[in-house]
């Protein structure tokens, strides 16, 4: 389990999140919402050749599987996994419905499978949903050979109503090694696309380099 890199070199990696519940597909599904995939989040690292590392949740890569493989096509980037469902595996995490603890393996495992057939880097890097977890979680998910990764730098971004506290809240904590987490839900963080913009010139003045969470993790 891991919450940041060697404190080495200059380089941060930044992870973005992809959730999907039940009630948010219902959300699309009833035309309440209309896109948990945020695509300018995309189009800037794209642009900018920007490295990031996506948790992706099983039920979102199925509602985009053109998003994952836009994902998965560009060799700057990471696939790892944030569960199927986005269900909590512990108690009192964040009013999400708990994942009953025999089936906590193989929401993960499904989740492996789920992403596998779209290539890419993949990775076994897993997130927990709310980063809510307890030592039955962490056993539960021993056999499948994971990297449990929460992050040292939490931007803060579901539901906020501005972007600038999401730039203070990044910039004022990251540091060599940091492992800085976003979404690209965009209806439940719809501000992080007009941070982002702002948060890699800031790392860049502070002379901090984006890059794969596998090479944050490796060091140097």
């Amino acid at each position: 389990m891991v919450d940041h890199g060697p404190r080495v070199g200059n380089r941060v990696a930044l992870t973005f999140d992809a959730d999907m519940t039940d009630g948010m597909l219902h959300s699309l599904r009833s035309g309440r919402v209309r896109s948990y995939a945020n695509l300018r989040i995309l189009d800037l690292l794209e642009r900018e050749q920007v490295p990031a590392t996506f948790f992706l949740t099983g039920k979102w890569v199925q509602r985009y599987p053109e998003v994952t493989r836009r994902i998965a096509g560009n060799p700057r980037f990471e696939l790892a996994n944030h569960t199927y469902g986005h269900l909590a595996f512990t108690g009192d995490c964040y009013d999400l419905p708990r994942l009953p603890a025999s089936g906590m393996t193989e929401d993960v495992a499904k989740t492996f499978r789920v992403i596998e057939p779209y290539g890419g880097r993949q990775t076994r890097y897993f997130r927990f949903p709310g980063l809510c977890h307890d030592k039955a979680a962490l056993d539960a998910l021993a056999p499948l050979g994971l990297t449990v990764v929460d992050g040292d730098v939490v931007s803060g971004d579901p539901f906020a109503k501005a972007w600038q506290p999401l730039v203070r809240a990044v910039l004022d904590k990251a540091r060599p090694g940091s492992i800085v987490i976003m979404h690209v839900t965009e209806a439940n963080a719809s501000m992080t696309d007009e941070a982002l913009p702002h948060i890699l010139a800031g790392l860049r003045e502070r002379g901090l380099v984006p890059a794969t969470l596998s090479e944050v993790l490796a060091g140097g």
